[in-house]
């Protein structure tokens, strides 16, 4: 149990209620090339394939199936060209959500990138869009970049030159996207216990943070390429196309890509991770702060011999996962 980290908050197989590093193992489990052939047969019939789980009968799966797959995001009309002064006008208009006072705790990002360099292989953030919770833009803006732009990949980006003749540097953008995420929070307060700074959710956020030229704290961020569960077997990453398709039942990126799209297909797969129902496992008092200061693993707060009085349900039961459930963001929020 020390070393598997096996706990509530890891993926299980509905049926024999076997443990799973990933999502991703459970359905190899359940529809792989092998399965195990007595819950592949029980989930055939009775499982959701977006969210593994199996159901009493059909009927209910059939309801449950409705609400599981979800329609493409629709892209709301956003100004093509945005200036400095209406960008400004953009985060501030009472048409969106305050930037700074009733902004939603959670935030979804994703850039576009053109291409710099010599061969047009540097990454250069040339579009931004911020989201909140119900899927509302809270900003959006093309940037220039701060080198001369080589590819426009307009195949992918949609992005011309024309786009960027009057967009505001990045260094203006990125000033923005701060002021939004930290939310009025002193980033070295936000950086240490996290305060008024927002959640910020996003695919490959390390990248899109790199271009921006951009830090925020690790413990505001939430990754669906780095978040354990959606991860291949391995621990490599799928891609943001791969997990709308398979968590949330619809394309994306089928043409252009819109950093809209991408925002919501990230957001709601954020939400599908956070909504799922996981036992709290609380310590005694007078063991908090020891496990708080020296410890990542719940076991370390006992001796030898009291670990093997206990029984397996009760191991598992304090045992910890070495990643963050997101399910803990619903039970204790960043901003509470």
């Amino acid at each position: 149990m020390r070393v598997s980290y096996h706990s509530f908050h890891q993926p299980k197989c509905d049926v024999c209620k076997k443990h799973c590093i990933s999502f991703e193992s459970v359905r190899e489990h359940l529809k792989g090339p092998l399965p195990k052939e007595s819950c592949a047969k029980t989930f055939s019939s009775l499982g959701c394939d977006l969210c593994l789980k199996v159901f009493d009968d059909t009927d209910v799966l059939s309801a449950h199936e409705s609400s599981c797959r979800l329609d493409p995001a629709i892209i709301p009309e956003i100004p093509a060209m945005l200036s400095l002064e209406t960008c400004d006008m953009e985060v501030s208009s009472s048409t969106v959500a305050d930037a700074n006072e009733q902004g939603p705790e959670v935030v979804a990002l994703d850039c576009e990138m053109v291409g710099g360099g010599s061969d047009g292989t540097l990454d250069l953030c040339a579009r931004v869009c911020l989201i909140g919770e119900n899927e509302n833009v809270i900003f959006h803006s093309y940037c220039k970049p701060l080198i001369p732009v080589t590819n426009y990949r307009y195949e992918i980006t949609g992005i011309t030159e024309e786009n960027l003749i009057n967009a505001p540097p990045l260094k203006q953008v990125r000033s923005r996207i701060e002021e939004i995420l930290y939310n009025g929070e002193t980033p070295w307060r936000a950086r240490i216990l996290g305060g008024r700074g927002r959640i910020l959710v996003g695919h490959d956020l390390e990248h899109d943070l790199w271009c921006l030229d951009m830090y925020y704290p690790s413990h505001l961020i939430r990754d669906t390429a780095q978040y354990r569960p959606l991860m291949r077997t391995n621990l490599i990453p799928h891609s943001l196309k791969y997990l709308t398709k398979t968590y949330l039942g619809y394309e994306i990126q089928t043409g252009i890509h819109h950093p809209y799209e991408d925002c919501v297909a990230a957001l709601r797969i954020y939400k599908k991770m956070r909504s799922l129902s996981h036992p709290n496992f609380s310590l005694p008092n007078h063991r908090k702060d020891f496990l708080d200061a020296n410890s990542s693993n719940s076991f370390d707060f006992l001796t030898k011999r009291e670990l093997m009085n206990l029984s397996p349900d009760a191991l598992l039961e304090m045992s910890l996962p070495n990643y963050k459930c997101w399910c803990l963001d619903a039970k204790n929020p960043m901003n509470s």
